[in-house]
């Protein structure tokens, strides 16, 4: 563990030499707030780190992967896209690095919680707000089922046979400070404090967050939460996220763009940048949409079933949880061989569409590093973190079959390294034998 410190922290002196005194030795104090707990391709021991903390985000990588990513390059770049941008950790690393970021999320909820670590505050006006915020809330109600007409009906009490995520007083008080906090003038503040409203919202529940998805807690019947818990989470997240404010705001680089929507669509709107670094989701037919339907739900962001479906045909094709075209032309030799694998076992998957899932994966990230090619500088670097599944017994070599097509795109491979092992799913073996890879590219 030692060890590891030791090689961030020269990472870090030699990625911030440019940097003038002030601003270095600010991203080092933020820097050596990063715990080892686990590997850097896990967000696991960045819980506590400020701006992390605001939302436990479980599908990213630690910011000393873009470290060590970024310390890989012949040169520290200027800017750097990523097209899946998550939580963001990887434009919040970058602007402590005095790189200028470019990142792209489906998700309004993400897209907030990005935009909400990436802006800057004036720390009297944050508590002016919250101060509205709190006036609003003592004087006002707000109607659970008027606003979650088209939700889920889990989402209230009473729910669908007894089960339920939220009493009813509960859910009226989360509500209250939605609507208090919509009603709020500065768009920033509205942002970062529906931001920070949502942090609270699994802990007030009768759920948790379990391996893909979520379950309900042991015991929850028995659960009692008291509206008051909605007020003192707030204010703790509040307290938390204006320390860091106050603390880390001044970053070496204050800049951005954040573009909200469809990778596939947007990133061609992005401008030419030095490099790119990224995860993309795993090909795991998972809809990680379903991980934030609370927050999108409770929070506004969806309001009709229609949104629902418009925000899941916008991400990757990398499940079969909802009907969808998988028509694709995405080819290779080893994508080829994988299909040929898949489709002789269909009849023993669990769903039909597989294989033609995994075909499709792989076409829509073509179109990701098409557009790169595009806007990546001649002799830039892109770098992915991407995952192996396995279906049916047939192991699906994602970081390989990458390489093969992006070399037909314009990119040869500079480094292809293994990150960690991960876990396949029960029906597989439930071993740690999948492979998650680190694929580096260079733009010929």
């Amino acid at each position: 563990m030692e060890m590891m410190r030791e090689e961030l922290n020269t990472n870090i002196a030699a990625l911030t030499g440019r940097l003038g005194t002030a601003p270095r030795l600010l991203a080092r104090d933020w820097f050596s707030r990063h715990a080892f707990f686990g590997p850097s391709s896990t967000n696991q021991d960045t819980h506590d780190l400020p701006f992390q903390r605001w939302y436990r985000f479980k599908e990213a990588f630690a910011p000393r992967a873009v470290v060590d990513a970024i310390s890989k390059l012949e040169r520290v770049p200027r800017t750097c896209i990523d097209p899946f941008g998550g939580s963001g950790t990887t434009a919040l690393t970058t602007q402590f690095l005095g790189i200028r970021p470019t990142t792209v999320e489906v998700n309004p909820f993400l897209a907030d919680l990005i935009e909400a670590k990436l802006q800057s505050y004036e720390p009297q006006s944050l508590l002016s707000s919250y101060s509205e915020v709190l006036d609003a809330v003592a004087i006002s109600t707000a109607e659970p089922w008027a606003m979650l007409a088209n939700a889920p009906r889990t989402m209230v009490a009473p729910g669908v046979k007894g089960r339920w995520i939220y009493s009813a007083e509960v859910a009226e008080r989360i509500l209250t400070y939605r609507s208090a906090i919509e009603a709020l003038g500065n768009p920033a503040h509205v942002r970062l404090f529906k931001v920070l409203l949502g942090s609270t919202l699994i802990e007030l529940s009768n759920v948790i967050i379990s391996g893909k998805g979520r379950r309900y807690r042991s015991g929850w019947e028995r659960r009692r939460v008291h509206p008051t818990q909605v007020g003192r989470a707030f204010q703790t997240a509040f307290l938390n996220a204006l320390e860091d404010v106050v603390r880390f705001g001044d970053r070496p680089c204050r800049d951005y763009s954040l573009f909200r929507g469809d990778a596939r669509i947007v990133l061609s709107e992005a401008d030419e940048a030095d490099f790119a670094l990224f995860s993309p989701p795993y090909p795991n037919s998972f809809d990680y949409t379903d991980i934030y339907n609370i927050e999108l739900w409770m929070l506004g962001y969806l309001r009709t079933a229609e949104d629902n479906r418009k925000l899941r045909t916008a991400t990757l094709r990398s499940h079969v949880q909802i009907k969808r075209s998988f028509d694709a032309g995405a080819s290779s030799p080893l994508l080829d061989r994988t299909m040929f694998d898949l489709s002789a076992r269909r009849d023993v998957m669990w769903d039909k569409n597989i294989p033609e899932m995994v075909r499709a994966y792989f076409d829509d990230l073509v179109v990701i590093l098409t557009t790169l090619h595009d806007k990546i500088v001649n002799g830039g670097a892109v770098m992915m973190v991407v995952g192996d599944s396995r279906y049916a017994g047939v192991s699906i070599d994602v970081g390989r079959i990458l390489v093969e097509l992006a070399n037909d795109l314009g990119f040869d491979l500079a480094d292809l390294s293994s990150m960690r092992s991960m876990r396949s799913s029960a029906q597989q073996g439930g071993t740690y034998d999948l492979d998650e890879t680190l694929v580096h590219l260079t733009k010929r």
